[in-house]
């Protein structure tokens, strides 16, 4: 354990070890009959003490001294004197195990249960643990127990703060005093105690603080990890904030059928819509809850209840997420009015951590619906979405005079109030990108190039607004590129950060964005409408991400890379085609966002790895009939399926039976065999077409 060499035992060690585990099974087996018959005798609580003493990680044993304990309290004649000489004994006992084994989860565990019992006295606790964080100073049960004295001896933060400060000066490879320091400094800040006020006078210092453990010995983590925490602390906001939505503000939003002729209305902001209603989307920059009628309210001229069903966009079925969705109905006549949407003009609104929506917004649009036809949106058997190059042309430039460019510029809400960006914050940012760049240039050290990136990245998202170019993401990729060599073992987090920042490039502005944008043919298809396909094929991403600016997104093409997660895909409402092929999911749970997007028609997730691991490690993440997710959601009586032939496909069942799905490739996977197409066609009844070939 941490570094130390494991020394082969000698014989008279092995002689000595064969005794022991001899008495503690004779121990164990008299133990076991005095707990089974529930007797608390003297001789059968000593005998507990015995075996704690030679095996302190004993669970059953001090849950037996619990209830010994608690059988003589609930007896009359117990005086208060008794109490304590009682539970000075567990104390005792406590302590005896603790010097044979000073991290044993079930004696720090008794010692807390004790003490919080009231009766005994808490004035040695802090001489104990002085002792044992000397002979391992950074012993995690240690620190996790002195937190508990020191909340019963009401202790300040502050005189805690300061020992972690001794701790480290002592030793500052000490994890467990940094971690201490930064649950202290958090306390402190959310209280707003003195001296602790704003974290502009608090965090700066804090990072002189770690600059000379990290400049002593770059190649210590210690120090590394509590600059990483400071790094979230100062650019996460403690309240949440509003930061894209769809439709955006000031936008022209044209509803339409098949047939009907889209005029001057850019293909951005037109949506065919085949339910009788369009969504409005709300992209929070952190998980909240608390969206609803009463904290966002509508106004629109066709809609005079003002009521919508507020549904948050979580895979995990929680009542926090970053993405809510609520649809709107129109009338089917034909008509022009404007919706103006205001978001947390009443409290309610709350993050997961317990900081309310400070900043009312409120972004308004105007929708223009056309007549729909209804027997337009029955797909044609003779048409087929195939992602091959020659079906896609580019957005060309003489197409934009019909484009306002609010299109883009507004991708990303402009709420009214002042940017998070303050000086203080990239005053500090920029100090630590000076500090760190010193740093490299001295020696080549793999974290602090991992540092830098996340600095760089952290700078450009505070100081240039969504729709400018990034500064520093080149820098950034480059830094990534040399750390997947640097460091191989960890060649997957640097890729998918290497993908991350890659999408947040080419997302950040007009012209690099419609770099990507093509259409599908030359013609109007009854299939998808004409919106913009978003190709994003044949980018080596293992990730995807910034999907704040790709709310307006109705046809998707990921095809051709490396993404193993389509994790966040949930909050593009609007898609209705989308193209995974050639990549590397692994299983039908890794398709879980997709039970989220209602309007998706066509789907192609052909010659990925669906069915090749024996083991499917992502139905642990995600959602099964037996987990609370999923099963949550439906009726006792629905979770049986009815049809036989469905049962070895449960996974299938559930991912796409709510799914509208007209097309669907799923060829060159493993799992793709004729029973399991056989079952899809029995789960989705919409299916027209399966592998390219029309169904009866």
């Amino acid at each position: 354990m941490h570094g130390r060499p494991r020394k082969a035992p000698k014989p008279e060690d092995e002689a000595a070890s064969a005794a022991k585990a001899q008495k503690l099974r004779a121990l164990q087996t008299q133990f076991f009959s005095f707990h089974h018959d529930q007797i608390y005798t003297k001789e059968a609580v000593e005998l507990s003490a015995k075996l704690l003493e030679i095996n302190p990680e004993s669970y059953t044993a001090w849950n037996y001294r619990k209830l010994a304990v608690e059988h003589y309290l609930s007896q009359s004649e117990c005086g208060p004197d008794s109490v304590k000489s009682v539970l000075d004994d567990e104390l005792r006992v406590v302590e005896s195990a603790l010097r044979q084994n000073f991290k044993s989860y079930g004696a720090w565990h008794h010692r807390k249960w004790v003490l919080s019992k009231g009766h005994s006295s808490i004035n040695h606790e802090l001489r104990l643990l002085d002792k044992f964080q000397k002979a391992d100073s950074r012993n995690f049960h240690a620190w996790n127990y002195r937190r508990f004295v020191a909340e019963l001896m009401n202790r300040s933060e502050q005189d805690e703060l300061k020992y972690t400060e001794d701790m480290i000066y002592t030793n500052f490879s000490n994890y467990s005093a940094w971690h201490n320091r930064s649950v202290l400094l958090s306390a402190l800040l959310e209280k707003k105690a003195e001296g602790f006020l704003l974290k502009e006078n608090v965090l700066p210092e804090e990072y002189e603080f770690i600059h000379q453990a990290i400049f002593t010995d770059p190649d210590d983590q210690s120090g590394w990890f509590y600059n990483l925490w400071l790094l979230d602390q100062t650019v996460t906001t403690d309240s949440p904030l509003l930061v894209s939505t769809w439709p955006t503000c000031g936008s022209d939003v044209l509803i339409m059928g098949d047939g009907c002729q889209n005029g001057s209305f850019s293909p951005f902001t037109t949506l065919l819509s085949d339910s009788g209603s369009f969504p409005i989307i709300l992209y929070f920059n952190q998980p909240v809850e608390g969206v609803n009628s009463s904290t966002v309210t509508i106004e629109c001229g066709f809609d005079k209840n003002g009521y919508l069903h507020w549904e948050p966009l979580s895979v995990s079925n929680s009542q926090a997420a970053q993405v809510w969705v609520a649809h709107l109905k129109f009338p089917t006549p034909e008509l022009d009015s404007s919706v103006e949407v205001r978001v947390g003009h009443s409290k309610g609104i709350i993050s997961t951590r317990g900081f309310q929506y400070c900043h009312p917004s409120t972004f308004s649009f105007n929708v223009h619906v056309q007549p729909v036809e209804r027997d337009s949106f029955q797909v044609s058997v003779a048409e087929s979405i195939l992602w091959r190059e020659e079906n896609f042309k580019i957005y060309r430039a003489q197409l934009e005079e019909s484009i306002p460019i609010a299109s883009f510029d507004q991708l990303c809400i402009k709420n009214g109030h002042e940017s998070t960006a303050s000086n203080w914050r990239t005053e500090a940012l920029a100090k630590e990108i000076e500090c760190f760049r010193e740093l490299l240039s001295l020696m080549d050290c793999k974290i602090g190039k991992l540092t830098l990136a996340r600095l760089l990245m952290a700078y450009d998202a505070m100081s240039i607004p969504f729709a400018t170019k990034l500064v520093h993401s080149e820098e950034v990729l480059e830094l990534y590129n040399d750390l997947m060599k640097l460091d191989p073992t960890h060649h997957r987090y640097y890729k998918d950060e290497h993908s991350f920042v890659l999408l947040q490039k080419m997302t950040s502005s007009k012209e690099s964005l419609l770099q990507h944008c093509f259409q599908y043919k030359d013609s109007v298809s009854s299939v998808i409408g004409n919106p913009i396909c978003l190709r994003l094929n044949n980018l080596s991403l293992s990730r995807i991400g910034a999907f704040e600016k790709l709310l307006w997104v109705q046809m998707l093409d990921l095809s051709h890379n490396e993404l193993q997660s389509i994790e966040g895909l949930e909050a593009m409402q609007l898609l209705s085609c989308l193209g995974l092929g050639n990549n590397k999911l692994r299983s039908v749970t890794a398709l879980e966002p997709l039970r989220k997007l209602k309007s998706l028609r066509v789907l192609d997730i052909s010659y990925n790895q669906i069915g090749d691991h024996s083991i499917d490690t992502t139905r642990y993440l995600c959602s099964s009939p037996l987990s609370h997710s999923v099963g949550s959601e439906l009726n006792k009586d629905e979770t049986v399926i009815s049809d036989a032939s469905l049962v070895n496909y449960w996974e299938a069942f559930y991912m796409f039976k709510d799914l509208n799905l007209n097309q669907l490739d799923i060829v060159g996977n493993t799992i793709a065999d004729e029973k399991f197409k056989s079952a899809l066609v029995k789960i989705m009844p919409t299916l027209k077409r399966l592998d390219g070939k029309v169904l009866d």
